[in-house]
């Protein structure tokens, strides 16, 4: 069960960083750092949002309209953080000991 949990967490560690890489990615985009003519910005733009979007999708219909900020990566790595914490790892600590 505890290797289980270990590549739960893994998961759930390399999920944050797709988020907050889509996240950058997309102020870049926004900033024209970026082009997304570029046919690799582009594809990797794609899959970043094919990634993040069906989690990111639901908190952004209950979070109100803030003025073009979108702090829903911010709630998501948040909640994916206290799912490794509190329920993975917290239950896991009391287990091993």
């Amino acid at each position: 069960m505890v290797p289980l949990i270990g590549f739960i967490v893994l998961v759930i560690d390399l999920y944050i960083w797709v988020v907050i890489a889509s996240a950058i990615l997309s102020w870049l985009i926004a900033f024209n750092v970026v082009n997304t003519s570029n046919r690799f910005v582009y594809t990797l733009a794609d899959m970043l949002y094919r990634v993040t979007e069906p989690a990111l999708r639901p908190i952004r219909s209950i979070l109100p309209n803030l003025g073009g900020i979108d702090i829903s990566p911010v709630i998501l790595i948040l909640f994916l953080l206290f799912i490794r914490d509190v329920v993975l790892l917290g239950w896991i600590l009391p287990a091993v000991a």
